[in-house]
């Protein structure tokens, strides 16, 4: 029996995307459109999509054909209601978190957080708006942490670097009995490997160059509404933006006041190259994840690693937690060596990862997190987020198995 697109599964709808929505000249993909301005046959046309009447672009920065095409699949992937893209993924972090938020709020964050989302934190300390960091694993800490003035939740599905998964079903029910906004970062996971709409997520940020892109070659975020969250109740809603359908308040300020007046606009080639990577996203996650198991078990039963961090791992904290949600553990991993001085010589001593910052590539890449990415936090803020100063992050390509394997085997011995 014919399937019709609404019964297709993930990857059919993603390969699909640009197809189903309809493409100049009959092609597969939406072609890049490079316009700045977009000019129109009447003046009450450009008034009508000024004003949100009638649809189309007015100014690249508010968005172009190809960067639309790309948040249509963004949110068919994540089954949400709709989405705004980003020139990267803090500047989609960033856009929530301003946009939505004014002195005076107070925000409840994960306290295991990327480090230049809690750097972003403090700039909003600075601005009058109150942050409390807690161990989001357990619920009742969240809970603990609200006040009169709380007007959101932010946390991570899989925290970087230290692996820690968010009590998420708890922390969407809490937010939905107490109307708060709940926005899930779902970079580490995925779409494909997790909906946070079902766990009852009002936005769900992604960073698009991780995961979705997966190639290294293009920085992009995103912000999907998934439609739990009942807009009309909000408080920080712009009087301008309380127009229409109560359901596309919040998207319409992030969108309004991020790109329109900050400018933190994805640029159409960012956009069509993710597009692309975006098809194989669910090939990419299954091969990496398989790597990341493997490679983690092998860790664990080594006698020169002292600790290992996966998810996949029965031993992690939320291993039940995360087979539960997750349709995979994905490809973050990160581990101590039994010798601390042993880090960065170690590091040195492997020939496959590439020594390097990034994430979600198809090439494993491998940092000593506390001398980097997280040296600026200072010591005592990385003991408070599990982040040993030998602790080192991998992320998991998808190489073949047995090089991964061989490479570290050989590094861990060659001491």
């Amino acid at each position: 029996m014919t399937r019709t697109p609404s019964e297709w599964g993930f990857t059919s709808l993603t390969v699909h995307n640009d197809h189903l929505s309809g493409v100049e000249a009959g092609g597969i993909h939406k072609p890049l459109h490079t316009s700045v301005q977009f000019g129109y046959g009447s003046s009450a046309e450009l008034v009508g999509v000024f004003q949100g009447s009638l649809g189309g672009f007015n100014y690249a920065r508010q968005g172009t054909p190809t960067t639309a095409a790309l948040e249509t699949c963004i949110t068919r992937m994540e089954g949400g209601r709709g989405t705004v893209s980003f020139a990267s993924g803090m500047a989609a972090i960033s856009a929530v978190f301003t946009t939505l938020l004014k002195a005076g709020d107070h925000l409840v964050a994960s306290r295991f957080i990327f480090g230049n989302t809690n750097s972003l934190l403090g700039t909003l300390q600075g601005l009058g708006i109150r942050v409390s960091l807690v161990d989001a694993t357990e619920v009742a800490n969240v809970e603990a942490a609200l006040t009169r003035e709380t007007r959101m939740v932010f946390v991570e599905t899989i925290a970087n670097p230290g692996t820690q998964i968010a009590d998420l079903e708890g922390i969407g029910a809490l937010c939905a009995a107490k109307k708060l906004v709940f926005v899930v970062d779902n970079t580490v996971t995925s779409p494909w490997a997790f909906q946070p709409a079902k766990i009852g997520a009002s936005l769900v940020v992604n960073s698009l160059t991780k995961s979705i892109g997966g190639h290294g070659d293009a920085l992009g975020g995103a912000v999907t509404d998934t439609g739990n969250f009942d807009w009309s109740d909000y408080p920080n809603i712009f009087p301008a933006y309380r127009k229409g359908d109560a359901g596309n308040w919040g998207l319409t300020q992030i969108k309004k006041k991020a790109l329109r007046d900050m400018g933190a606009a994805l640029s159409p080639d960012a956009a069509h190259r993710i597009a692309i990577g975006a098809e194989t996203l669910a090939l990419r996650m299954k091969a990496a994840s398989g790597n990341a198991q493997a490679l983690a078990e092998f860790l664990a039963g080594h006698p020169a690693v002292a600790a290992v961090h996966y998810p996949g791992l029965a031993s992690h904290p939320q291993h039940e937690r995360a087979k539960r949600l997750f349709r995979c553990a994905s490809w973050q991993l990160s581990f101590e060596l039994a010798d601390e001085a042993d880090c960065l010589p170690f590091i040195d001593r492997l020939s496959l990862p590439i020594i390097a910052t990034g994430l979600g590539d198809t090439r494993t890449l491998i940092i000593p997190v506390a001398h980097t990415i997280f040296w600026e936090m200072g010591p005592e803020r990385r003991e408070s987020m599990g982040i040993a100063d030998s602790l080192i992050r991998v992320s998991v390509g998808i190489e073949e198995r047995e090089d991964i394997l061989a490479d570290f085997a050989a590094a861990l011995e060659r001491r």
